[in-house]
């Protein structure tokens, strides 16, 4: 019997990952549609878009790792959404999970004495690493 997490038989591929990011998003706190719209750098209304299974609109495969991140995925769930992800789109994870050098960079922060605002301190710095990254991408 599928659990929430888990596509249903029959629903159409792009459907079944929606379905499974819905029901991770409505299990998430107030605020995280907002957080990830921020995190990928589109509006509220292109993340309800794509977190709802009626409307086709596809999830863009570079936006992923900032969707497992902000929303907090189990491993079970992230399964379960790129197996869906794999079937409604073959061979689209392949382009973004191809290797890049990467470097790593270590920068110290106050603690703001507020989990909330080291919270929000530490996703403004991945933001920024997201968009760096788009750099990269932009001479490929």
């Amino acid at each position: 019997m599928p659990t929430e997490a888990e596509p249903k038989p029959g629903v159409e591929p792009v459907a079944a990952y929606k379905s499974i990011l819905q029901a991770v998003i409505n299990n998430r706190p107030s605020g995280t549609r907002q957080r990830l719209a921020a995190a990928i750098g589109k509006n509220r209304s292109f993340v309800s878009q794509i977190t709802n299974p009626i409307y086709p609109t596809p999830i863009p495969a570079q936006h992923l790792e900032a969707i497992f991140s902000i929303c907090h995925f189990s491993p079970a769930e992230r399964d379960a959404f790129l197996l869906a992800y794999r079937r409604a789109h073959p061979g689209r994870l392949e382009v973004v999970e191809q290797e890049r050098p990467m470097r790593r960079v270590v920068i110290e922060l106050p603690d703001f004495g507020n989990a909330a605002k080291n919270r929000v301190a530490d996703e403004m710095l991945a933001d920024l690493a997201r968009r760096l990254t788009k750099l990269f991408d932009m001479d490929q």
